[in-house]
């Protein structure tokens, strides 16, 4: 007996994941951003998933990111070890706060959130210094 095969929804929206997943690579490669700048919205406006699920599955899937990241970054010898311990530990108890958090913020409340939050970071950066 054969397995069913997906219908062209299912395989489209697969298609549309790994290519969100493509990009997240890339601007995590280059730019050192891609979870919640690039997986969060791509998952909300193109796949139609929530607020929460979307911030939730992003977080999860940046750990491989991350990890193919460390390793590429830390062979060439670009990764400070003396920041990075410390800021993953604050990082740490940041996000079990921030995840218990989440659970009591309203989907469009965590969506307003979510921009303003991208549009402050994006002000920043755009300031000449």
């Amino acid at each position: 007996m054969t397995s069913p095969t997906p219908d062209s929804g299912q395989r489209f929206r697969g298609v549309k994941l790994a290519a969100i997943g493509v990009a997240a690579g890339v601007l995590s490669g280059l730019l050192g951003v891609g979870g919640g700048l690039v997986i969060v919205p791509a998952l909300v406006l193109f796949v139609g998933v929530s607020q929460h699920r979307a911030n939730a599955t992003s977080l999860a899937a940046i750990v491989p990111i991350s990890l193919v990241a460390a390793v590429l970054f830390g062979g060439a010898r670009s990764v400070d070890i003396g920041v990075g311990i410390p800021l993953a530990v604050g990082a740490v108890v940041g996000v079990t706060v921030g995840a218990a958090a989440m659970g009591h913020v309203r989907e469009a409340r965590l969506r307003q959130a979510f921009g303003v939050f991208i549009l402050g970071v994006a002000v920043f950066l755009a300031i000449p210094r």
